[in-house]
């Protein structure tokens, strides 16, 4: 029998998995959560919880930010360009963003912002899609380094996302130019700034707002209708409020639903962070890479785009120097917008799986060994770089529910 027909998961063991992510419900840990494991055509949906603490429950079609779960969908919003030649990944970004050219790297990133050498190579589509440009988030206090509390001054300093403190692209990145990289480009892998510096190349290159791009060449075709970057009135009581867990194990609310900072839309819609989705919509997503490209008839990207993403693309030295942690990169690598497993170290981990995480409470990872998807979707902002309990037990319990 050919093995694709016989994939299936064991109901018992779902059950498991239903048991045990109520349990951070019940205990409080979670307010709410939508949980989705999909195999050979075999999906599951499971809702529990409330949408805030004593508020209505959750349910399939819920809304959630998901803050870095937006990357994935702006790499393939790039890879769109890329396959219509309106981009390509080894020409510089010096032509759509001008504020770019010549730039200037700190000798030493600990060092004062006027002691810089000229950058030795520009800025690539290649460096933004794999977070190689020279610049990002360094795992250091906020006023560490000068380089930090300059960019904290601009108004560019990392953290949670929060799109109602952001100026508009174009603004936003005439502060940016403003500052030297960190290091030369090329040289390691740095979080998050590439994908805020794609949202305004794509914009730029397409000749329409970003937004309006992902609705046009990906949300619409995959039918993601509640995919963007705010949630409209008439939708807004089905966004779950985002919560910031506390050292005493309380939660404090991050934003609430109507009248926060996703209620309305954002001057500068950042692919980085900024997308609120639903557990459908997010499967449609997903789906679609695991397709090679398609989804319900519809090309969306071609299938070698779609191997082009999901490859692993840091070499060893830049391993050695990257991630949040030093074992970050020990068993994955990371594509355009995804990481990549590249040694198994779970039962949930096995090679080539791909996918990424949402720092105010989601993550997805898709599996072509299994032909498998896992999403979880809560409204509990993570603690640190490392996935929580609940989500790590949500892969445990994914995996060892398969059935054959």
């Amino acid at each position: 029998m050919d093995r694709n027909l016989s994939r299936k998961f064991s109901k018992a063991r779902l059950g498991r998995m239903r048991d045990v992510m109520a349990g951070y419900v019940e205990r409080g840990e979670v307010p709410g959560l939508v949980t989705v494991v999909s195999r050979g055509g075999e999906t599951h949906v499971e809702a529990m919880g409330s949408l805030a603490v004593g508020g209505a429950p959750v349910r399939r079609d819920s809304i959630f930010r998901i803050s870095s779960m937006s990357k994935p969908i702006t790499a393939a919003a790039a890879m769109i360009l890329l396959e219509e030649c309106k981009l390509r990944l080894d020409d510089a970004v010096d032509a759509w963003m001008p504020e770019l050219a010549d730039r200037r790297v700190l000798r030493a990133v600990d060092g004062p912002l006027a002691d810089t050498v000229p950058a030795e190579r520009p800025i690539t589509v290649r460096d933004l899609l794999t977070f190689r440009l020279g610049y990002g988030l360094l795992m250091a206090p906020p006023d560490a380094y000068p380089i930090l509390r300059a960019a904290a001054a601009l108004g560019l300093d990392s953290g949670p996302p929060a799109p109602a403190k952001v100026p508009p692209g174009d603004e936003w990145l005439a502060k940016f130019s403003t500052l030297p990289l960190m290091y030369q480009p090329g040289d390691r892998w740095l979080y998050n700034t590439g994908s805020e510096l794609l949202s305004i190349l794509i914009e730029r290159a397409s000749g329409q707002p970003f937004a309006a791009f992902l609705r046009a060449r990906i949300f619409e075709p995959l039918g993601m209708k509640d995919t963007g970057f705010f949630v409209p009135e008439a939708q807004i009581d089905r966004l779950a409020t985002s919560y910031w867990p506390q050292p005493d194990g309380s939660l404090a609310v991050y934003d609430e639903s109507r009248g926060g900072q996703w209620s309305r839309p954002p001057a500068f819609a950042s692919g980085a962070a900024g997308l609120v989705s639903t557990a459908d919509d997010y499967l449609a997503f997903v789906r679609m890479l695991l397709a090679g490209g398609t989804h319900g008839g519809q090309r969306i990207l071609s299938r070698p785009s779609i191997e082009l993403m999901t490859t692993d693309h840091l070499t060893p030295a830049q391993k050695a120097k990257s991630g949040f942690t030093p074992e970050d990169f020990a068993a994955a690598g990371y594509g355009f917008g995804v990481s990549v497993v590249t040694r198994r170290d779970h039962a949930y981990t096995p090679i080539g799986q791909y996918g990424w995480d949402g720092g105010l409470g989601s993550v997805w990872r898709s599996d072509p060994q299994e032909d498998m998807i896992t999403v979880l979707l809560t409204q509990r902002m993570w603690s640190s770089p490392q996935p929580p309990p609940v989500c790590r037990d949500f892969w445990t319990l994914a995996y060892q529910a398969i059935d054959d």
